[in-house]
């Protein structure tokens, strides 16, 4: 666990972070990104750590991967590349700096250095884990392969390296449908996110898909009935799932998809009133490039996510530390599983 204190002691004796309204107006083309969601109090706090991060950047040729549940003031203010779990670990192929920040949860950290052995990728906080990640083991995968023999497994992107490595191909939320269409057989196996796997074989019927019985904290909370209560409150209110919900939740919403789907759904449709049933910083990482669009509740906050802070990516840089290795042999395994995915899924979209 991190030393916050000794942390902040060690930062402020080598950085200027008290707030700052002058820093903040000199950086306020950064600011009008997030204008709609970032009171300017707020903005002049976070000002000098974006500052600081930004130049540790160009000082240890480093770029800032960060998925779309980052907060704000990390989405726009510090992030060379954002997106969804596909995009990043494709962009993670093509990263030509030294070191990668990822910020995200610590899966992606795995398969941004799977990908990248030679690179330095660091994690802000290595307790940033996932639900996901946590509810399946290699062992399971064998489990799976001995009750269903023959059937090729799909495992989600939100998994350890050493799963990654126990599985024929790996599939983000994105692609999940055309990848698990795609591999040969009758019968998948999809890990390890059960309704994430229900929504696809309702996508792809030519198939039978089982499933292991792992589920998103964030997204199996929400249920239909606070869909349909949304509704009635607010009538006209067009509702986006992230397909990691239960299916009575995907059916019940007008369109379904990934991070990146939903954010391009948005930009395309550009709805009165949204209500976007997927982890909170979503709709306020999009808000000010749709500002004819209001976004309304539910949401929940990822707890690990929520992990990754302005101030713990200032240490990391600051301090190196917090390199995510992986084992040589589990990574190359770990390695063809996504590059297939990359593979496919590249061909899929020609």
């Amino acid at each position: 666990m991190l030393d916050l204190t000794s942390i902040r002691d060690e930062l402020a004796r080598h950085y200027d972070l008290e707030p700052s309204v002058e820093l903040a107006a000199s950086m306020a083309d950064i600011h009008a990104r997030m204008d709609r969601v970032m009171p300017w109090p707020d903005w002049a706090i976070h000002a000098p750590y974006v500052a600081a991060i930004n130049r540790l950047k160009r000082e240890r040729n480093a770029v800032v991967l960060a998925h779309n549940y980052m907060t704000p003031q990390i989405y726009h203010g510090i992030s060379d590349v954002v997106g969804d779990s596909l995009h990043l670990a494709i962009k993670a192929t093509e990263v030509e700096a030294d070191v990668i920040v990822q910020c995200g949860v610590h899966f992606m950290a795995e398969t941004s250095k799977i990908l990248n052995p030679a690179k330095t990728v660091l994690m802000p906080d290595m307790e940033a884990g996932c639900s996901l990640a946590e509810s399946i083991t290699a062992e399971g995968i064998a489990e799976m392969r001995a009750r269903f023999p023959g059937a090729p497994v799909v495992s989600y992107v939100n998994t350890t390296a050493e799963v990654k490595a126990a599985s024929d191909i790996c599939c983000t939320s994105a692609n999940a449908a055309q990848i698990v269409a795609a591999v040969e057989g009758d019968t998948v196996i999809m890990t390890p996110d059960k309704w994430l796997a229900q929504n696809v074989a309702k996508k792809v019927p030519q198939k039978r898909v089982v499933w292991w019985d792992g589920a998103c904290v964030v997204h199996e909370r929400f249920t239909a009935q606070d869909l349909r209560d949304f509704r009635d409150w607010n009538p006209g209110l067009r509702i986006i799932a992230h397909p990691e919900c239960p299916p009575e939740v995907v059916d019940e919403a007008d369109y379904a998809g990934s991070t990146a789907n939903i954010q391009d759904w948005v930009e395309k449709e550009r709805p009165k009133q949204v209500m976007l049933v997927t982890e909170c910083s979503m709709a306020a990482n999009i808000s000010d490039a749709n500002p004819e669009v209001e976004f309304l509740g539910p949401c929940n906050m990822c707890p690990y996510m929520q992990k990754i802070t302005l101030e713990k990516v200032l240490w990391s840089l600051h301090s190196m530390t917090g390199a995510v290795e992986v084992d040589p042999s589990v990574a190359d395994r770990a390695r063809l599983a996504v590059q297939r995915m990359i593979d496919l899924s590249r061909r899929l979209a020609a």
